[in-house]
């Protein structure tokens, strides 16, 4: 599908305000590694990506996003602050919907700086907000830390939390999971059977597979471990489901978090940042008495964020995707900068989703 003059046009206007803004202009090359988005997405991201092959470079894929490039290409940098924008094409295949392009522009403003988090989160919103007004569109935000504090917090193992943390991503496998933790799904027959066995591998014939003898032990002595744990408390996994289930003005989920904050003090911090957040939002013009909070906001779509978390819609066009979408990505930067860490927070725009909505409005 060709890209539209008209949407080039308005990634250009984009592009050029967020550098009004102080962003410096950069560019990342079309085709990428494959290795390193395998190593933080796993297999999920080939079934979305394009993937070549070359002969010198290895397994290549055609850049689905801008952000692991831009971070890479800042930890090679020890300058902070810094702003970056950039403008160009991203390719994803759309199996689920063949309405939607291949290949679309995003427009992108990045902030990396370690000093004021909430400001940052503030910036990059208000920024994107601004390129945005005029347009009929309903913003919601969200926060992946207090979901991560909340599990972070449970009283149950290292290995348990580690799991629910992983899949934090994946609504119905975190919620099978917190389930299985929780003592309200027995394990299947077959499983149970193998751990109360004696001796699991008598009669289990040759062997086969990826994964070795050692590794098989390993994974049996980790269940039944598990196994033998008390399940996650009823009151902690209702604690976890009133977060999941917030929806309300920000200011209002605000206050319910402090009330549930009384009985999960784990949670205490990341909603200290949430209302400096606010604070930092409020004073750089946003109305934050009518602005949306939903506790599991982005929970299928924001891989690697750990942090504030929006996005901007067009309630009018549900056939639209996102005009927008941003968040905080911290442990990205530590991944991607071999163990050093730059608290970062971005966004992007799809200027063709904006031209559509111009046309409907014809």
């Amino acid at each position: 599908m060709t890209i539209s003059a008209a949407g080039r046009a308005e990634a250009a206007r984009i592009a050029a305000q967020f550098a009004a803004a102080g962003a410096l202009p950069v560019e990342t090359a079309i085709l990428q590694p494959a290795d390193t988005l395998l190593d933080l997405y796993g297999e999920d991201i080939r079934a979305r990506a394009y993937v070549t092959a070359d002969p010198l470079a290895g397994e290549m894929m055609l850049r689905p996003d801008f952000t692991v490039p831009v971070v890479q290409m800042h930890m090679e940098s020890q300058a902070e602050p810094a702003r970056y924008t950039y403008s160009g094409e991203v390719f994803r295949k759309q199996e689920s919907d063949e309405r939607r392009p291949h290949e679309f522009l995003q427009v992108g403003y990045e902030v990396f700086d370690g000093k004021a988090p909430a400001q940052a989160d503030a910036e990059v919103f208000a920024v994107i907000a601004k390129a945005l007004d005029g347009l009929p569109l309903r913003a919601a935000t969200g926060d992946f830390g207090i979901l991560m504090a909340a599990v972070g917090g449970l009283a149950t193992s290292e290995a348990r939390k580690a799991a629910l943390m992983r899949h934090l991503w994946r609504p119905r496998r975190f919620r099978a999971l917190l389930e299985r933790f929780g003592g309200k799904v027995a394990p299947p027959a077959s499983r149970a059977a193998l751990l109360s066995a004696d001796e699991p591998f008598k009669g289990a014939g040759a062997e086969f597979g990826l994964r070795s003898r050692d590794e098989v032990e390993q994974r049996i002595e980790a269940l039944r471990k598990d196994a033998a744990l008390p399940p996650i408390s009823g009151e902690e996994i209702s604690l976890l489901d009133m977060i999941l289930s917030l929806r309300e003005t920000a200011q209002n989920v605000l206050a319910n978090l402090r009330d549930i904050a009384v009985d999960m003090p784990a949670i205490v911090s990341a909603v200290d940042r949430l209302e400096e957040r606010l604070d930092a939002l409020a004073a750089r013009g946003v109305d934050v008495t009518t602005l949306e909070f939903e506790g599991s906001y982005g929970r299928t779509s924001m891989e690697y964020y750990d942090g504030f978390v929006f996005g901007f819609y067009a309630e009018q066009r549900p056939d639209l995707p996102p005009v927008a979408t941003g968040g905080r990505y911290d442990a990205l930067t530590r991944v991607l900068g071999q163990g050093r860490a730059v608290p970062a927070v971005g966004a992007v725009i799809r200027p063709e989703v904006i031209v559509s909505l111009g046309e409907g409005a014809a």
